[in-house]
């Protein structure tokens, strides 16, 4: 008997249990609160879904049958943010990437690279060229690559003008001598003049004062006229040779110190700003291996070269050692003084489209608006910000395309809306008009 009651109530006691394990759980599923959407006492208003001016305090439905759209808090502040401002809930901030980062107020500094051209210092350069006419004789300096002092005695001319010229000097002598103690002051003061003259005519010839003093003593005409080196420096070229007739057009002798030289490089319009006269600039030559050769830019040639499109710069290097030669290619390495303190973001975070320069700020979390910038200098991945940001903004780095493409879709729809709107109340203005009534 005992055992027919146990079979009989097992069963229901099963049954009971879990109907009550259901219950309860129906019960805590139906009281917890939802964490995905917001609670209905966020809920401010109800807005058309096709008109944002048109709203209900309850749940309605359109023309078209769309219900309304509820209205949140959050929602509220949107409306009162800037034109194309975007709000992206975390997740999906987190799906596409966003990252920020915030601006800083900081010094920018840039190098230029270039490729340059070793050349003589103009300023120490000589074209020796003869100031009368003659034929060369014995030459002292016959060699290109001699290393010549000044005053270095290059070679001799015999000039037939010149000996000429000797004669009235010595001429000039005799009759100063003779009439030196004349009573008549004319003729004393005559002939101490033709004497001056004289002798600054040999001295625009360029005689030497040692031949001159030499010719004073002697009283002899001298057969050559002595040419010196009027520099130091290297010969390198020489346009005559013994027995050659030259004149005054001809170059007899191309003498350079070395010991300075200039070099040419060629610089982008773009990085044209960040240059400025008295830069320090590092050179280094594939014919000079492990050497870094130091100097200035001392000029910025005031055009443009026209085939390339560049600005024709001028460097100075010392070069004691002679180890620089003209000709030789070199790479430059310009380092620009750091500008003043700039606003400065990655140049990723600048949407450039056009001659519009925007970037996203954030200004909640999850809310970003659009902001346009003006720029200014760019230097190693970094962009100054002239206007439009202050420093300690946090900017999109990352995924601002998406986010910008969002911000036009909001920014086009309110501007329909706008337009909307004014049409509608252009036409009711329209319909209050009280119309002119006329009489045949």
């Amino acid at each position: 008997m005992s055992n027919k009651i146990l079979w009989i109530t097992a069963p229901a006691m099963l049954a009971l249990g879990l109907g009550l394990g259901f219950w309860f759980a129906s019960t805590s599923q139906t009281s917890a609160p939802s964490t995905i959407s917001p609670k209905k006492s966020d809920i401010l208003f109800y807005r058309h879904p096709m008109n944002p001016e048109i709203t209900s305090p309850v749940p309605a439905k359109g023309e078209m049958g769309m219900d309304y759209t509820p209205v949140y808090a959050g929602d509220e502040q949107m409306d009162k943010a800037p034109i194309g401002t975007v709000k992206i809930d975390g997740v999906t901030t987190q799906n596409i990437g966003v990252r920020t980062t915030k601006a800083k107020e900081e010094a920018m500094s840039h190098t230029v690279r270039a490729v340059g051209r070793v050349d003589y210092d103009e300023q120490n350069m000589v074209r020796l060229h003869p100031k009368i006419e003659g034929w060369v004789e014995d030459m002292y300096v016959d060699k290109t690559g001699q290393w010549v002092k000044k005053d270095t005695q290059l070679l001799n001319i015999y000039s037939p003008q010149l000996v000429a010229s000797q004669e009235e000097y010595l001429l000039a002598l005799k009759n100063n001598k003779a009439l030196e103690k004349s009573p008549i002051d004319t003729i004393r003061k005559g002939a101490e003049q033709l004497l001056k003259s004289s002798r600054e005519r040999l001295k625009l010839f360029d005689f030497p004062a040692h031949q001159l003093l030499e010719l004073d003593k002697t009283g002899r005409v001298k057969k050559n006229i002595h040419i010196h080196s009027p520099a130091e420096g290297i010969v390198m070229k020489i346009g005559a040779r013994n027995g050659q007739f030259v004149t005054p057009q001809t170059e007899i002798y191309m003498i350079a110190d070395l010991r300075t030289v200039w070099v040419y490089a060629n610089i982008y319009e773009y990085e044209l700003p960040w240059i400025n006269e008295g830069d320090l600039v590092e050179m280094q030559l594939v014919g000079i291996p492990g050497r870094i050769f130091k100097g200035h830019l001392a000029y910025i040639y005031p055009y443009a070269e026209s085939e390339t499109r560049t600005i024709k710069v001028r460097l100075v290097f010392d070069n004691p050692e002679l180890l620089l030669k003209p000709n030789m290619f070199a790479d430059l390495t310009i380092h620009a003084n750091p500008q003043s303190n700039e606003v400065v973001i990655p140049t990723e975070a600048v949407i450039r489209s056009g001659s519009r320069n925007q970037v996203f700020v954030v200004r909640d979390k999850g809310k970003f608006e659009p902001r346009l910038v003006t720029l200014g200098l760019e230097s190693n991945g970094k962009i100054a910000v002239l206007e439009g940001l202050k420093a300690g903004e946090e900017v999109v780095t990352s995924a601002q395309f998406l986010i910008d493409s969002e911000s036009k879709l909001r920014e086009a729809t309110a501007k329909m809306l706008e337009s909307m709107s004014s049409d509608k109340q252009t036409s009711s203005s329209k319909m209050q008009m009280p119309q002119e009534i006329t009489h045949d």
